[in-house]
């Protein structure tokens, strides 16, 4: 069975797109969402980032050449965005966790504020 054949596979690929859609949406006002807004857009990029990792793990431990490739053009795009090429792509994930946390923890401390 091919890598992207897997009902699996397909289902979670759907689900991050579906993710990235309202994400990219939403993008540009959230800084005019009111509170719950935002925590319901940090929500959703904590969610999709935690899918994508989850998929990039399979794609690593997959040998399909189809699942290759993918994982190669993550890696390449990675790269065109200014990541060192050798880097770590859990390096990323856990970056990029930290900062959805910085959003969430300043969030918090405006919300506080109020």
């Amino acid at each position: 069975m091919s890598f992207f054949t897997s009902d699996i596979v397909r289902a979670e690929m759907a689900e991050i797109t579906m993710l990235q859609e309202d994400i990219y949406c939403n993008v540009f006002t959230f800084p005019t969402m009111n509170t719950e807004e935002k925590k319901f857009h940090i929500a959703l990029l904590e969610k999709l980032l935690n899918k994508q990792k989850v998929l990039y793990t399979r794609l690593c431990l997959s040998d399909d050449p189809e699942a290759v490739e993918m994982k190669e053009r993550i890696v390449e795009s990675a790269t065109m965005m200014g990541m060192p090429p050798n880097v770590d792509m859990n390096v990323i994930f856990n970056n990029m966790k930290g900062l959805i946390e910085m959003m969430r923890e300043q969030l918090d401390i405006s919300e506080e504020e109020e």
